[in-house]
């Protein structure tokens, strides 16, 4: 049985982790994050779900510590994954996999790369995004795709509903990714860097209202970071 060590956060870590397993995968082992006293818990959480199915899971403070690449290492995986892990993963863990390490981005690489990409892709007014599995490299979101799937941004989705049809996207792509993967049939493809766009993370104050700005920008931060994220104001 193929073997694979999962790093994983959010609603899609808990679907992704959810798909692995329905697709036979022997997850030996789940990282995860502790919930931050100080933020909205208002998705889903992959340690319970590791839990249900009996997988071992721990939240370590720092992934890429000797102690924690030690523990992967023992589990001698196949495969590495990560979907919506908040840490970048470092060389030592990304070649701790014999099979490879990949993983599962909320944008249509190469567009978006980064943090929070569905709340940039609605700022900017971007009508599709989607879910792309990626192998991973020591540069955030910058490997060869396996493959992607593209949803639709309507004029008034909030990030919260783009999310949700990402979230279904990811469990998507990864079902049907995951046979070729195990076969070693899988074609990856190279990024065009010329394409590339990069982002950071938001915080609350970048929801201050600029009111000279047109409507149409307006209204596409008020539904980028409005309920469950802090809000324009």
């Amino acid at each position: 049985m193929t073997s694979a060590v999962v790093f994983a956060y959010h609603n899609v870590g808990v679907r992704c982790l959810s798909a692995l397993l329905a697709r036979g995968v022997d997850v030996r082992l789940v990282l995860t994050h502790e919930d931050s006293p100080g933020e909205n818990i208002w998705f889903d959480s992959v340690k319970n779900r590791a839990l249900e199915n009996r997988v071992p899971t721990e939240a370590p403070a720092d992934p890429n510590a000797d102690d924690v690449l030690e523990r992967v290492r023992a589990c001698e995986p196949d495969f590495l994954f990560s979907f919506y892990y908040r840490q970048m993963l470092k060389r030592p863990l990304l070649a701790s996999a014999r099979r490879g390490a990949y993983n599962v981005h909320g944008s249509l690489l190469p567009k978006y790369r980064g943090r929070v990409p569905i709340n940039w892709a609605i700022l900017h007014g971007e009508t599709e995004t989607g879910a792309t599995l990626h192998a991973m490299t020591e540069k955030a979101d910058a490997g060869d795709i396996v493959d992607q799937i593209a949803v639709p941004i309507l004029p008034d989705d909030t990030a919260r509903e783009v999310l949700d049809k990402v979230t279904v996207a990811a469990e998507m792509v990864l079902h049907r990714s995951v046979p070729p993967l195990l076969a070693g049939t899988a074609k990856l493809t190279p990024q065009d860097p010329s394409k590339a766009s990069y982002f950071g993370g938001r915080r609350p104050e970048d929801g201050v209202i600029e009111w000279r700005r047109p409507a149409r920008e307006v209204h596409n931060l008020v539904r980028a970071v409005t309920r469950p994220y802090p809000g324009a104001f």
